[in-house]
This record gives C-alpha cells, sequence and structure tokens, in this order.
C-alpha cells in the first residue's frame, strides 16, 4: 500500500517538477509578459493593497527574487500593467485623419471597446483607482488624453467650436466612455451594439447636437458591419 502512494506521489512530483522548469525556460520578454498578466489578474481580483508580491510570485510560479529583478517594486509592476494597457489602446486608436469625424469617433471607439474585450483584467484593474495620484500613472492618463482628446478637439475646433466649451466636453466623454465600458466588461448586460449607441449618443448631447452621429450615414455602415461581425 505505501509502495502504490509512493509510486502514484512520484508521477505527480515529476509533473510538478517538468512546470516549474518549462516555466523557468521562458525568454526574458516572455518572462515579464506572464509577470504583467499575473499582477493584472490579482489586482483585478483584489485592491491594490491586498495583493502581496508574494502572491503574484506563487501564482507566476516564480521566486521573489525573479519578480523583483524584472520589477523592483509592486507599484512598479501596477505601472507597467497600466502604462501596458494604455500602450494597447493608443496603438488601436489611431484612424484615418483625412476621414470625416463621425467615422472616426466610431472607429476609434470601436478600438477602444475591442482593447477592453481583449484584456478584460487590464481593463478592471484600471478602474480600481490605484495609484492614482502617482506622478506615473498621472503621466500616462495625460498622455491618452493628449493623442485621443487632443485629435478630437481640434477636429472640432476646426469646425467652428469654442476650444475652452469642447475640451471640457471631449474630457468628461473620455472619462464616461470608460467607466462605461469597464462597467460593461464586469457586467455585459447589454449587447455591444447597445455599448457602442449609448457612448455615441454621450458625445452628441455632451456637444449639444443629439443624434448627429447616430445619424450620419458613415456610422449606419458601421453599425451594420459590426452586426454582421458578432458572433
Amino acid at each position: 500500500m505505501y509502495q502504490k502512494k509512493q509510486a502514484t506521489a512520484q508521477p505527480a512530483e515529476a509533473v510538478v517538477d517538468a512546470l516549474m522548469k518549462e516555466r523557468s525556460r521562458l525568454e526574458p520578454e516572455q518572462r515579464r509578459e506572464q509577470l504583467l498578466d499575473t499582477g493584472a489578474a490579482l489586482f483585478a481580483e483584489r485592491p491594490y493593497e491586498d495583493v502581496l508580491v508574494e502572491d503574484i510570485a506563487a501564482r507566476a510560479g516564480v521566486h521573489r527574487a525573479t519578480l523583483y529583478h524584472y520589477f523592483p517594486s509592486k507599484r512598479d509592476l501596477y505601472v507597467a500593467i497600466f502604462k501596458r494597457a494604455s500602450n494597447r489602446f493608443l496603438a488601436r486608436v489611431g484612424p484615418d485623419p483625412q476621414l470625416p469625424l463621425a467615422e472616426q469617433l466610431a472607429a476609434g471607439l470601436e478600438a477602444h471597446i475591442q482593447s477592453f474585450v481583449d484584456h478584460p483584467y487590464e481593463a478592471v484593474t484600471i478602474n480600481r483607482g490605484a495609484l492614482s495620484d502617482d506622478p506615473a500613472i498621472q503621466a500616462i492618463i495625460a498622455e491618452e488624453l493628449n493623442v485621443v482628446g487632443q485629435r478630437l478637439i481640434d477636429k472640432l475646433v476646426a469646425e467652428g467650436r469654442l476650444r475652452e466649451v469642447t475640451e471640457i466636453a471631449v474630457e468628461g466623454w473620455l472619462a464616461f466612455v470608460r467607466a462605461a465600458c469597464v462597467k460593461w466588461i464586469q457586467s455585459p448586460n447589454i449587447s455591444r451594439i447597445d455599448l457602442t449607441e449609448m457612448c455615441l449618443r454621450a458625445f452628441d448631447c455632451a456637444l449639444g447636437h443629439p443624434n448627429n452621429l447616430l445619424a450620419s450615414p458613415n456610422v449606419r455602415n458601421m453599425r451594420s458591419r459590426l452586426i454582421a461581425l458578432l458572433p
């Protein structure tokens, strides 16, 4: 009986050893991405203060020293997660500036929603608002607003709108879109089409011309294409 238990334990230990060795073979960039993914998952599950470096290392299957080799502190790991999410977002929202505003906005909005769909842990982590007063986090948010918001603001001002009012409307709308997308990822009680149209209506209302975007032929065509692509 003892020999049987021992024989059973040995294969189990061999599997664990094999998994650990497999994890140890990751290239540096792969390891860094793994740690970012693991950290994002844990920060999505718990408040920032409740996540320990030991927890992240244990879930990633590495020693704490390995994690510190890539990220000197928990704060550095969190900032890196935030920065990666921002880079992914900015890489998606780059529509052709020659397109009409309505089509640029709809395309950028769809790219934004897709970035949340592809990386839900990061979306929830960011929404927790940890380290919101950290200079590095503020710089990342400022870059997003500058790249995405300024493009919209400049386009609207070129069409004759007052810059001061437009800046408030656009920045407020971007904050609304982020909050709405995170809420939808956590509790998708409405369809993606409904989420998109709600965000477009909010933009119209912020600028004081309800339903203009939704009435645009370009946006209606994009809506039809999106419906055809969704499962």
